[in-house]
């Protein structure tokens, strides 16, 4: 009872100290930046407003948290030999591969970054430098990679839950140049969680005996908690899926390669000379999985635009018309109060056809016809609600995905102007 009583205290403590910790609100800044430009984004290409990032941000947050506390009970039983400058390394890394691309963001990225650095810096012995990098160069070769690593692989597997269960709620609708120049529609996933971890390290003093012993570093004389904040989560776009075929796909392949990651994590706990191998694999595995789906998108023809069966729906307005009557992203309406739609001037025409009553026949997915049906209440605004896959005549277009940190602050609302835009039904 007396060592469950410490833990809970000593977690508190770490819990606390999470919240003084700069790179905590780095993470949800972050986040909110992403979220921020998708609610401009949709703005500019649809006039409207699909997502509302502040109601986003706050479940990111709970998830994370949700996350962390899953992740940080697994690893009570292994321990790793870690200490407050492994925060700074683990961002650092991150921070500067962010530069380059906002996936990269993930920790899987920057602890094999930081195994990696210190697995070349040590064959230098540059710690013993009395020259300005030398006390770098200590504090990196004190860190313990293997655990970093553990550490990365397992929050890849929480990251391949909460991309299954909730990466489609991150789903942003977008419009983009496709093959020839033809417009095509599509969906970015882009969703990260600030994640708390509380880990057990060994403490110089007794400042926490355990009633188990760790797998790792299990000689210790005392152990206490460290607070560390990490972000995980998955950046993917699609023309060709529903964000939640995506982002079943994108989970499944997080779930193999964080596995294998976190085996191969576990055999350099056992092995420290295996360390820098299963930091490139961990590397290698998750860019792997990154090409397969570039690869599958470029191969596969697009979901999201216009033929002659009707006008394809890319996205529908919470709340609206459409959406009571269950109409989905993906969708075909095909007549509207008896009236074929080809157009978007064909639409209005059904719409105003009987101003008491709306009877759409609409291609589901599978490609059957269903029938749905609303009545229009006096004073009702007169639009559907759905966003439609581009046109010959859409005029907006995504100015591309950013790729890096400086795309996301430099792109601003993300859209370039062709012309004179389609509006939105």
């Amino acid at each position: 009872m007396d060592a469950a009583l410490e833990l809970l205290r000593q977690a508190g403590a770490a819990a606390s100290r999470l919240l003084l910790q700069p790179f905590t609100y780095i993470s949800i800044l972050l986040i909110g930046m992403m979220l921020a430009r998708q609610t401009r984004l949709e703005r500019r290409l649809f006039y409207v407003r699909l997502t509302f990032w502040p109601k986003l941000l706050g479940p990111a947050m709970l998830y994370g948290i949700a996350a962390g506390i899953v992740v940080s009970a697994a690893l009570l039983l292994t321990g790793v030999s870690l200490n407050g400058e492994a925060v700074y390394w683990l961002w650092g890394a991150s921070l500067l591969l962010m530069l380059v691309r906002i996936r990269f963001l993930s920790i899987i990225y920057g602890a094999a970054l930081v195994a990696l650095l210190q697995w070349a810096l040590g064959r230098f012995e540059l710690a013993g430098s009395s020259e300005w990098y030398g006390p770098l160069a200590a504090s990196l070769e004190g860190q313990d990679a293997a655990g970093l690593l553990l550490i990365a692989s397992l929050l890849q597997l929480a990251e391949a839950a909460l991309v299954a269960w909730r990466g489609p709620h991150g789903a942003g609708p977008l419009v983009v140049d496709g093959k020839r120049g033809r417009l095509v529609g599509g969906y970015q996933l882009q969703t990260f969680w600030p994640v708390p971890l509380l880990l057990l390290v060994p403490s110089g003093t007794a400042d926490m005996a355990l009633p188990w012993t760790p797998l790792a570093a299990g000689g210790a004389d005392g152990w206490a908690m460290l607070g560390l904040p990490v972000m995980i989560g998955f950046s993917g776009l699609t023309t060709s899926l529903l964000p939640r075929e995506k982002a079943h796909r994108a989970s499944v392949k997080l779930l193999l390669s964080g596995a294998v990651a976190a085996a191969l994590a576990m055999a350099a706990l056992r092995w420290p000379p295996f360390v820098p191998v299963a930091a490139v694999a961990a590397l290698l595995l998750r860019e792997l999985m990154c090409q397969i789906e570039r690869r599958r998108e470029e191969q596969t023809p697009p979901l999201y635009v216009q033929d002659d069966r009707g006008l394809r729906v890319l996205a529908v307005v919470p709340g609206t018309p459409a959406d009571q009557m269950g109409i989905q992203a993906g969708e075909i309406l095909h007549k509207v109060n008896g009236i074929r739609v080809r157009s978007q001037e064909d639409l209005y025409e059904g719409l105003l056809e009987n101003s008491a009553f709306s009877k759409l026949e609409v291609l589901n997915l599978e490609g059957q016809l269903k029938f749905v049906r609303r009545a229009r209440f006096e004073g009702e605004h007169h639009q559907l609600g759905v966003v439609l896959a581009p046109d010959e005549k859409t005029m907006h277009v995504t100015c591309g995905v950013p790729r890096s940190l400086f795309d996301l602050i430099r792109q601003g609302g993300g859209v370039r102007k062709r012309g004179k835009s389609s509006v939105r039904l």
